[in-house]
């Protein structure tokens, strides 16, 4: 026993228990702290090293009890890696030194201090130890530090470890001791080393009793969980009576513990010698009063479920056994996902002996560890540096703050891998600490002067800004510790309704000002009555909120209240805003965003990472698109907490430092005249907006003035006053024209030169119209100024035509063509495959039906010589070989066609055949012209549109045209005649229809009746009917063509645009008109048509009545006995052709029901076989569908004259066809192939125009009868040639 003086009248006793190795060496021990300024201490667990060193040092004579009168006294600091661990062990040491707590021995922790001045022993965590280097970089308030259980390795005693050896040099008096059980020896030795080499290491063996290891793995299944097997483990501790020893249990966290406890109670409660156990729990963040209820004396056993806080230093009285889980829940930094994990994973060699040390204390142990001896073997000798697995930017803002040098140089123990250093420099950025070049900026300096977080110190220095201090020092307070919300397994629902009132719809950081005004104020104050403590707590636990964790959280906001007092801030005196609170939250958050996609529940977040809500989250609605987390921690799955709707343009304002812009699609923008670019911004990979319109000019002036001059100048896209921009591009367009009627790209300069003019002129920042404007201004004032009056930006022609363009007039290229009979506009264009590439002629819809397709062949006089060598060209060999060269042979013959009077007139391939007959005596047929070979740009390009020049339809085949919009372009024409209803309000420009003397059976203008829409006749009654009428509309004059129209009691007059819809409406008009004239004939004739019975009963078979036969042969009969030609255009015509047609109609009518009843015999017999052929159905079909088009009930009328008498023929080759079949079906497939093509063409057409023929089409619906004749019933021969190839050219001809 060593005396100390304490002071004059008090003496200090220090003993050293001698059954403790650590006291048996102490005069070693003491020698060496002596001599030399850094020493290790390895000892084994139990062997008293963290107790008896202070007191050796003590006894040394260090210490402020120690200092004389004028010395200044320092202290002796011993760190401990935990708050628990550092007030228990302060507490032996004072009861060793039978001192009161805090006198001489003392500590200081988070929320708790019992220090006196006078101590000379202060108890503290590593981070409070490294906390005051900020206000004593030299550690002067200490002569000795005692780093103990250095073995952790945690961030703080990293740092300080290398901190101290960088003072060390400076701080000559200062003595360390580092110490631990399980310590890597050498490496600390070898990091103290000194000029007298590595740093002495003192290594304290022996233990107090053995600890016998028992290996007891266990396979976790469904029904054998962790529980059950600490349960087994327990049963075998204290299966025998003598064994009345405590186990201490580790598991890996709170959850794991609170679970085992309850089955471990409900266990031992089915057994007589354990049913009055105790089951303790032991974790850091018990209160103070439960921890001591852990170290106090008892009788009984007892079973202490802990966390790895039992580890080291503490030691808990009274354990004789140990039961190891062989894991932990340990914090690693992902360096991919830049988010802190907390994962349960096995323990190190290390932290297993550790914890085997904490028995055979008062006995000999027993340590039972869940897992096998080959696990054991297999795991890492030490456990993880935290260095190395934890964010390094609150070390590295420390480290530049107090300008220790780089970081990768530091001289920590381990040093940390490269991608940590990396993070921990973005994190500073991310929170604007550090600049690109990476030195502190002024929120960093401010930032490394608050003692915390630097994520929470950047919320705390935003709030300054944004007047919400109040409200984020109690969220970060909040942050900083355990949800106060307690929810208990067992009354979860009672504690989710309890806790409802605290819920936020949007934020969870909401929810915490929520709670904690509701906490103020529900104990009461001066107007309402102030519940006492015990009242309060009661109240707090009936809405499930823990005292204990409460006071926490005051705590620390005591602490960050004193912080902010320190720096002069002053709180906010008005309520922060939800906007202005969450941005100031985000300012230290900008990692932890999310947004989440439609109809997803999980968030991306920063990085490519993606984290779902916690779902204890405290929101009473889902949150939104965006939010902020508080920490993003993974356990089974990565998880938010402490969630906030945010508004992404919020990122912009608070983390604009940290976004990554883009410019997309730079182009010119007419409206606002300049060059503007897409921006999309991203953070960490969001993208928080995209698509917003930015000047271009601001990121890439040349690129921006480039775009300028090509789009706005070049192109002419921009509207501006300067006259130099419209003459430039009227020029252009005036070349352009001749390049387009020429069919020649080499007249006009490229693009490239025109924009070197620009480019040659232009400053070289002029990038937009107003500065174009600025300058142009300017420059014309000095100009004007300096006497020159030149135009600036002026282009020439000469500057524009690479040469000059001959040929090009008006009169081979007009601007209108006269078709229809009024002026068309014609536009040229010379773009190969464009639809409008060649002549567009621009055809009003009225006149439609009137335009002529052999005017349409001759196009315009400066395309004819193209045109004719293209036919040219198409000729067989041999006549082709009479016209080489082809090229001076057209331009002979375009200069004879180009005269007006013969340009223009019938068709153009006549007239070629003419004229090369004239020239040469070659003889030629329209066939011999392949006009499939012709270039689609030499066939004039129709562009049909409305009354209000609105487009209704393109094409270069004419006839498809028509029949499309044939009908209504008919109506279009009415209307503007005047003869219907709807056009009775003509303007005066748009007369009515007069007749015209151009024919000659009509009568002069002026002695010509009135036609009117509403007349109905019975009796010609309304004189000579004009072949045509003028029609006057906008100064010019239209065609028409009048016809009487079938009324069924009488006729009508109306006025057709086409000669042919007019003739044959015409001659239905006549017919009704020649029956009104002859109803008792008729009557006598229905009643005596010949062998009607048996047509009429053949006739039902095609869907028609008897009644539909009499009107058709009837209407048949009036057609051939009265519509020959001429047709009676007067009244004396007239009926002079009634008389003589009245004699033979009869006899025709007999004629007419011959025919009918032939067809209807023949489409019988078809019939019948179609009925008997029952084996193939394709072919069945093909002649069903056949046999339905040619004979329905409407064929007697609606069939030509001259094809009705080929009916008979056609039926009989179906007949034939059916017949053989039977014996060379394959030969019938092989025609029908040939055949089916063909045909599917030609209907699939007349689909795409509505049934509508012209005469090419009309020709080849009845080629193809004629081919099924030739291919399925040769015998019966074809009026004509008919084959495959002839149709396929015919079809040809139809799609040009």
């Amino acid at each position: 026993m060593l005396p100390l003086v304490l002071t004059a009248a008090t003496p200090l006793q220090i003993e050293f228990p001698e059954g403790l190795p650590v006291s048996a060496r102490r005069d070693e021990l003491m020698a060496a702290i002596r001599d030399h300024q850094v020493v290790i201490v390895c000892g084994e667990t139990g062997s008293g090293k963290t107790t008896q060193l202070p007191k050796m040092v003590l006894a040394l004579g260090r210490g402020r009890v120690n200092a004389g009168p004028s010395e200044r006294g320092r202290l002796i600091g011993h760190t401990q890696p935990r708050r628990i661990a550092a007030t228990s062990v302060a507490k032996r040491i004072a009861e060793e030194l039978k001192t009161p707590l805090g006198e001489v021995v003392g500590y200081k922790v988070r929320f708790n201090d019992r220090l006196s001045k006078t101590a000379s022993v202060k108890l503290m965590t590593d981070g409070i130890l490294l906390a005051e280097t900020q206000s004593d970089p030299l550690l002067q308030a200490y002569d000795t530090l005692i780093i103990d259980e250095a073995h952790e390795r945690s961030l703080n005693i990293d740092f300080l470890l290398g901190y101290l050896r960088q003072i060390l040099p400076r701080r000559p008096d200062l003595k360390i001791i580092v110490t631990s059980a399980t310590i890597d020896a050498d490496r600390f030795a070898q990091h103290f080393a000194s000029v007298r080499g590595p740093a002495p290491v003192l290594t304290v063996s022996g233990r107090t009793f053995p600890v016998e290891l028992r290996w007891r793995p266990f396979e976790e299944s469904r029904d054998h969980g962790l529980e059950d097997a600490i349960a087994e483990a327990v049963d075998e501790l204290w299966r025998d009576p003598r064994q009345q020893g405590d186990i201490l249990v580790f598991l890996p966290g709170e959850r794991e513990i609170r679970e085992a406890a309850d089955h471990l109670r409900h266990h031992l409660g089915h057994q007589p010698a354990t049913r009055g156990a105790e089951v303790l729990p032991l974790f850091a963040r018990l209160s103070q009063a439960e921890q001591d209820r852990v170290f106090e004396p008892h009788h009984g056993r007892r079973i202490v479920l802990s966390t790895n806080v039992a580890e080291t230093s503490l030691t808990v009285p009274g354990i004789r056994y140990v039961i190891d889980t062989g894991t932990a829940r340990v914090k690693r930094y992902s360096f991919r996902s830049k988010v802190e994990q907390l994962l349960v994973e096995p323990i190190s060699q290390a932290a297993a002996n550790q914890r085997a040390g904490r028995c055979g204390r008062v006995a000999d142990g027993i340590c039972i560890r869940l897992y096998d001896e080959k696990d054991f073997a297999g795991r890492p000798r030490f456990t993880d540096p935290e260095i190395l697995r934890s964010s390094l930017a609150g070390v590295i803002l420390r480290m530049m703050s107090l300008h220790l040098g780089d970081v990768s140089q530091f001289p920590f123990l381990e040093a940390p891998r490269p991608k940590a250093i990396s993070d921990g420099y973005q994190l500073l950025a991310e929170l604007g600490a550090v600049n690109d070049d990476l030195v502190l900026t002024p929120i960093g300096r401010e930032l490394a002067r608050l003692p915390l977080d630097p994520r929470v110190g950047r919320m705390i220095l935003e709030a300054r800004q944004r007047q919400a201090l109040d409200e984020v020092l109690i969220i970060a307070s909040a942050l900083s510790v355990q949800d106060v919300r307690d929810r208990p397994l067992a009354q979860q629902t009672q504690a989710d309704q309890a806790h409802a009132k605290f819920k936020d719809e949007k934020s969870e950081f909401s929810g915490y000002l929520s709670l904690w005004r509701w906490i103020h104020d529900s104990r009461g104050g001066a107007s309402t009555h102030r519940l006492s403590n015990r009242q309060y707590e009661a109240l707090l636990r009936q809405n499930f909120i823990n005292p204990r964790r409460l006071r926490e959280w005051r705590d620390v906001h005591s602490q960050l209240h004193t912080v902010i007092a320190e720096h002069g801030w002053k709180l906010n005196t008005e309520p922060a805003s939800y906007e202005a609170l969450h941005l100031t939250l985000l300012s230290g958050l900008l990692g932890n965003i999310g947004y989440r996609p439609e109809d997803e529940d999980v968030y991306l977040g920063a990085r490519g990472i993606k984290f779902y809500r916690h779902p204890g989250a405290h929101l009473k609605k889902k949150p939104g698109r965006w939010i902020v987390a508080a920490e993003l921690v993974e356990t089974t799955r990565l998880f938010g907490r402490g969630i906030a709707a945010i508004e992404p343009s919020w990122l912009e304002q608070v983390g604009g430092h940290l976004l990554r812009k883009q410019l997309l699609d730079p182009h010119w923008e007419k409206r606002k005249a300049e060059v503007t670019a897409f921006e999309r911004a991203t953070l960490y990979g969001l993208v928080v907006y995209s698509g917003r319109r930015v000047s271009y000019a601001r990121a890439d002036l040349a690129g921006a003035r480039e775009i300028f001059i090509r789009e706005a100048l070049v192109e002419g896209e921009w509207e501006t006053s300067l006259n130099f921009l419209t003459a430039n591009r009227k020029l252009v367009r005036q070349v352009q024209e001749l390049e387009h009627k020429s069919r020649r790209q080499d007249v006009l300069v490229d693009d490239a030169l025109i924009y070197a003019f620009y480019d040659q002129q232009l400053p070289q920042d002029v990038c937009s119209g107003a500065s174009l404007e600025r300058w142009y201004r300017e420059e014309h004032k000095r100009r004007v100024g300096a006497g020159d009056k030149s135009e600036l930006l002026l282009l020439t022609r000469e500057e524009l035509m690479r040469h000059e363009a001959a040929g090009i007039t008006t009169q081979a290229f007009p601007k209108t063509l006269r078709l229809g009979g009024i002026d068309c506009s014609a536009q040229y264009l010379h773009e190969p495959g464009d639809a409008r590439d060649g002549l567009t002629v621009t055809v009003p819809l009225f006149v439609l039906n009137q335009v002529s397709e052999e005017r349409a062949e001759w196009l315009v006089p400066g395309m004819l010589k193209d045109k004719i060598q293209a036919l040219l060209k198409s000729l067989p060999q041999k006549p082709r070989a009479r016209l080489v060269p082809l090229p001076e042979s057209a331009q002979k013959m375009a200069e004879a066609l180009s005269v007006p009077e013969v340009f223009g007139s019938g068709s153009l391939v006549d007239a070629l055949i003419r004229t090369v007959k004239a020239q040469t005596q070659l003889e030629m047929k329209r066939a011999d012209f392949k006009h499939d070979m012709v270039a689609p740009h030499l066939f004039m390009n129709f562009r049909i549109v409305d009354e209000h020049g609105r487009q209704l339809g393109q094409g270069r085949n004419l006839g498809g045209l028509k029949a499309e919009w044939g009908s209504q372009a008919r109506g279009a024409f009415q209307a503007l005649a005047a003869l219907k209803p709807r056009a009775s309000n003509a303007a005066p420009d748009d007369l009515p229809a007069q007749p015209t003397a151009a024919a000659p059976s009509v009568r002069p203008a002026a002695q010509a009746p009135t036609l009117t829409a509403d007349a109905k006749y019975t009796q010609w009654a309304f004189g000579a009917l004009p072949e045509l009428l003028e029609i006057r509309k906008g100064g010019q004059t239209l065609i028409g063509f009048p016809a009487l129209i079938d009324a069924d009691d009488g006729v009508r007059i109306e006025v057709f645009d086409e000669p042919e819809v007019a003739a044959a409406r015409h001659r239905q008009g006549l017919c009704r008109l020649f029956a009104l004239q002859l109803r008792d004939a008729l009557k006598y004739l229905e009643k005596n048509i010949p062998d009607l019975q048996s047509m009429s009963m053949n006739f039902m078979q095609v869907g028609g009545t008897r009644d539909e036969l009499i009107r058709q042969i009837v209407d048949a009969a009036l057609e051939r006995a009265f519509l020959m030609a001429p047709l009676p255009g007067n009244e004396a015509d007239f009926k002079q052709r009634v008389e003589e047609g009245r004699g033979r109609l009869t006899l025709i009518a007999q004629e007419v029901a011959r025919l009918v009843a032939i067809i209807l015999t023949e489409h019988a017999a078809v019939t019948r076989k179609l009925k008997d052929t029952k084996n193939q159905p394709e072919v069945v079909l093909d002649i069903t569908a056949q046999l339905q088009r040619l004979v329905d009930k409407r064929f007697v009328t609606e069939t030509p004259v001259t094809q009705i008498q080929h009916l008979p023929r056609y039926l009989k080759g179906m007949v034939m066809r059916l017949d053989k079949l039977r014996s060379d079906p394959a030969r019938d497939a092989t025609r029908r192939t040939e055949f089916k093509p063909l045909e599917q063409r030609y209907w699939r057409l007349m689909a795409d125009r509505k049934g509508v023929q012209d005469d090419r089409t009309r020709e080849f619906r009845w080629l193809l009868e004629e081919l099924r004749i030739s291919l399925f019933a040769q015998e019966l021969r074809t009026p004509q040639p008919v084959s495959v190839k002839r149709l396929e050219k015919a079809w040809a001809l139809i799609n040009q």
